[in-house]
């Protein structure tokens, strides 16, 4: 079986974030990591490879890591080698700078074309969303491209024969929806906390291969990806105002609690 599990280079959330002029985020100021979110897709990927490979039938699942970014985004490739994917696909091209989720959509899917994850008894698995653009679309997309089954926002995850069964979980009930391989699963951060890299896997990711991939290895013409290409722009940008301090209440005398209620009743909150 052959597991895809899509992953993004993003900056780093806990950092101060600027942009370039043209909207972008200033990637030479901050630190990239791979997104947490899509920590939690490369655990489903392998513990699907995990659940099939320990089965009656002993499947040989093959797992990678599938990436498009700049070449600093291989890191993100060498995080999911070393929590146990197999291999990995990093897509670098100056012309994909900039692109929106179309784009992006158009480059992994034709990624996956080309590893063969679109047909026969395959899985693409993805995060539910990044976490720098917060676009949760690209899944669907990649779905809609290939012409396969897209199943989404799955919090359980089952693989059996030639199907793969996700349950939702929503505020007011449970979901089970599937779909028949190949297909693109999308997973949220209630799938199972994701691993730890080992030592013995940060290791052994040293030695496995990363292939490096550019648009033309794909057959995508540079004018259909990149900002001049992508329907939709930031406009502007703007920092968000420093936090205010906060009112504190102090209880000095036993008057605390009334003065804790009259500040709520002041704000509406009691």
């Amino acid at each position: 079986m052959n597991i895809v599990v899509c992953v993004k280079y993003v900056p780093d959330a806990t950092a101060d974030r600027r942009f370039e002029d043209d909207g972008t985020v200033d990637r030479e100021d901050v630190d990239g990591l791979l997104s947490e979110l899509d920590e939690y897709a490369v655990e489903q990927a392998l513990q699907i490879r995990e659940h099939l490979e320990d089965g009656d039938g002993g499947d040989d699942v093959v797992v990678t890591a599938l990436c498009v970014g700049p070449e600093e985004a291989s890191d993100a490739v060498r995080k999911a080698l070393q929590m146990g994917a197999d291999n990995g696909v990093h897509v670098v091209d100056d012309a994909i700078a900039g692109s929106d989720a179309p784009a992006t959509s158009l480059v992994l899917a034709e990624a996956v074309r080309k590893l063969g994850a679109d047909s026969g008894r395959s899985l693409v698995v993805c995060g539910m969303a990044s976490t720098d653009g917060g676009m949760g679309v690209v899944p669907a997309m990649v779905s809609e491209r290939l012409g396969i089954p897209g199943v989404t926002l799955g919090t359980q995850i089952t693989v059996e024969a030639d199907t793969v069964r996700i349950r939702r979980d929503g505020e007011t009930s449970a979901d089970t929806v599937e779909g028949t391989l190949p297909a693109v699963l999308s997973v949220t951060d209630q799938s199972g906390e994701a691993r730890y890299p080992s030592f013995k896997g940060i290791m052994a990711a040293k030695k496995k291969p990363v292939e490096t991939w550019s648009l033309a290895d794909l057959g995508i013409d540079a004018e259909r990806v990149g900002a001049t290409a992508a329907w939709s722009v930031v406009e502007a940008t703007s920092a968000r105002p420093p936090r205010t301090a906060g009112h504190v209440v102090t209880d000095e005398d036993g008057s605390g609690a009334e003065a804790l209620v009259g500040f709520l009743a002041s704000k509406k909150f009691v």
